[in-house]
This record gives structure tokens, C-alpha cells and sequence, in this order.
């Protein structure tokens, strides 16, 4: 029996856009599919029409259990152990930052149809609060296993075609943070965008992509209880005059978009211009009457590398938590 996307045993959970009854398509990492079904196996089904090669990467797990690394594909199929009712989840796990994600033809894209099973079964809600992640590569996972072989052992070429070997949203500060927390992930994360400048894959700065899946497809997504941002660490080479201007303006977006979220300002893990922005945050509540939470995350990793790895994420998440448990 073949379930489209829009099926009640189907959920998915962040920028998808939905636009087309045909397939789902989403261009953020860390956007995943969960459904149910009743039997042994399921097939599911992904248009990669125009996708980049070599072809993005998927976690799927089955039940809660490990999570296995692939690459998407027209048909993947999925077989559980015993027959039953199982839980299937897919996550777009990253991708080479170049190729477009913003504009047609999507290059980067995960295109999602729906899945073939035995039957479909009910499929629980997810009852937890939203927490979404604005930000860059970081916010993405770019780069954290990017010394994956060890010492002495030939690292991946510094390419962007390999990025889909070294990227992993699931292992971000920010997947760990809303995990710890029992929250549901949302990212807005794409390499090297700012609040002063546009990114890798055709994405507009900041302020301008927000309000969009991507280009022509308007925010869908359920709207977030708390919304975390990370953005500064492209904006370095700005004078910290001009990133607070521009940085105020995504706070103006964010909130036009959210009038109920509660918003947090993480500074870049970098150090960069924290102390205007610090400013800036203080300001902007008093002017406003919001009540903004500013995160100075400097010296919490080392500067180098920019793109922190594994260890440096759960470093990061480990500092962030206990400030979001307070504050929350």
C-alpha cells in the first residue's frame, strides 16, 4: 500500500514545503520524516531529480534504535526485524554546501513522496514543546567529522563534494541542546550565511531567508516555543556598527513571525563582536519591552577550527543547557 506524504501515519517535522500534493520537499538539514507502519518492511520513496552528486545524506533508524547512514536515493527500503508496529524516521543529515538550495532547480533538496507498506498503523503525536536554530555551517554540522580517520590515517579532501562525509546535524549543539531538553528540532542553518552577507547554495543573508523554506515557498512549519540564533561568525570581517544594524533586523523578522517565541542570542562561538552584540540585546529589550535572553558563548570552545567537531559540540550543549534549563 503506498502512502503519500500527506498521510495521518506520516509526520514531518521542519522546513518542508508542502505546496505540491505530489512530494515534500525540504533544503535545511536536520528536516526529518517519521512514519508508522505495520508489518516487516517499507519502501520509501524520494524524487532525486536535479539532485547534486554525490547524493546528500540520510540517518534512518527504525524504532528509536541506531541510526544508519545512507545516501538518498529513488527507492530505500526499510527492514525491521519482526513483524509488528514499527516507527520509522528519516533525517536529512547533510549535504555539500554549493549546490543550490535555494532557487530552482533545487540541487540540494529532499524531495519526499511517501512510502510503500503492508499497512499503515497510528502514528503517536509529538507533544513536545518546539525549539528552533537560526544560524550557519555550524548550526548545520558542517565539518565535524572532519578528521574522521584519526592521526596518521588520510583525512576526507577538503572539497565541498565531501562535505556529505563529514557533516552531521545530529551531532550539533543545537540537536543535542533540544534533545537534552525533550524539545522538537527546527533548523535554519546554511553554510556561510550571516546577518551581513548570503551563504553557500544561493541563500539570501539572514533577515531575508527566514521567512521562507526557500526561494517562493513561504515558512509552513508549525511555529516554535523557543527560538535560539547563532549568526556572527561570517559577519567577522563587518564592522560591528554594521552587524548589529542588520542583526537588529533579523530580530524584527524573527519576532514579526513569532509574536509568542521566546528568543535567545547566542553569540558566536568565535568571539566575534559578543560585546556589541551583548549591547545590542540590552538595548533592543529595553525598546522594545521584549525580554531577549543574551548567551555570551566566548572561551567556552577554542577559535580553531571555526566549525567546532563532535567534542566541541556536546562541549557547547553542555554550557548551553543549564543556562536554557534556568531560563525556561
Amino acid at each position: 500500500m503506498f502512502l503519500p506524504y500527506s498521510n495521518p501515519s506520516i509526520r514531518l517535522t521542519g522546513r518542508w514545503d508542502t505546496t505540491d500534493p505530489r512530494a515534500a520537499q525540504a533544503t535545511a538539514t536536520g528536516s526529518y520524516i517519521e512514519f508508522a507502519f505495520t508489518g516487516k518492511m517499507a519502501l520509501i520513496h524520494f524524487d532525486i531529480e536535479n539532485n547534486y552528486v554525490p547524493l546528500l545524506h540520510l540517518w534512518i533508524e527504525v524504532d528509536g534504535g541506531a541510526r544508519v547512514e545512507s545516501s538518498i536515493d529513488r527507492y530505500i527500503r526499510v527492514v525491521a526485524p519482526t513483524d509488528g508496529t514499527h516507527l520509522c524516521r528519516v533525517i536529512f543529515k547533510g549535504t555539500s554546501e554549493s549546490p543550490n538550495r535555494w532557487s530552482a532547480p533545487l540541487q540540494a533538496k529532499v524531495t519526499f513522496l511517501g512510502v510503500t507498506v503492508d499497512a499503515p498503523a497510528p502514528l503517536a503525536p509529538d507533544t513536545r514543546k518546539i525549539m528552533e536554530f537560526v544560524g550557519d555551517s555550524i548550526t548545520e554540522g558542517v565539518l565535524i567529522d572532519a578528521d574522521y580517520y584519526g592521526d596518521g590515517e588520510p583525512a576526507f579532501p577538503k572539497m565541498q563534494y565531501c562535505r556529505i562525509y563529514e557533516d552531521d546535524v545530529c551531532a550539533t549543539y543545537a540537536w543535542l541542546t533540544a534533545e537534552t531538553l525533550d524539545f522538537r528540532p527546527i533548523f535554519m542553518g546554511y553554510g556561510a550565511v550571516g546577518v551581513t552577507r548570503a551563504g553557500n547554495g544561493g541563500v539570501p543573508p539572514a533577515m531575508q531567508s527566514y521567512p521562507y523554506n526557500f526561494e517562493n515557498s513561504p515558512l509552513t512549519r508549525p511555529a516554535p516555543d523557543v527560538i535560539v540564533i547563532n549568526h556572527g561568525a561570517n559577519d567577522r570581517p563587518k564592522p560591528a556598527e554594521e552587524y548589529v544594524a542588520r542583526y537588529e533586523e533579523l530580530l524584527d523578522v524573527i519576532r514579526l513571525h513569532n509574536p509568542t517565541a521566546r528568543i535567545v542570542s547566542l553569540s558566536a562561538f568565535c568571539g566575534a563582536h559578543h560585546e556589541a552584540l551583548g549591547a545590542l540585546i540590552a538595548e533592543y529589550n529595553k525598546k522594545n519591552g521584549t525580554d531577549i535572553l543574551f548567551v555570551d558563548s566566548t572561551g567556552w570552545i577554542p577559535e580553531e577550527p571555526l566549525h567546532p567537531m563532535r567534542d566541541g559540540h556536546q562541549t557547547v550543549a553542555e554550557h548551553l543547557v543549564p543556562i536554557l534549563q534556568k531560563w525556561l
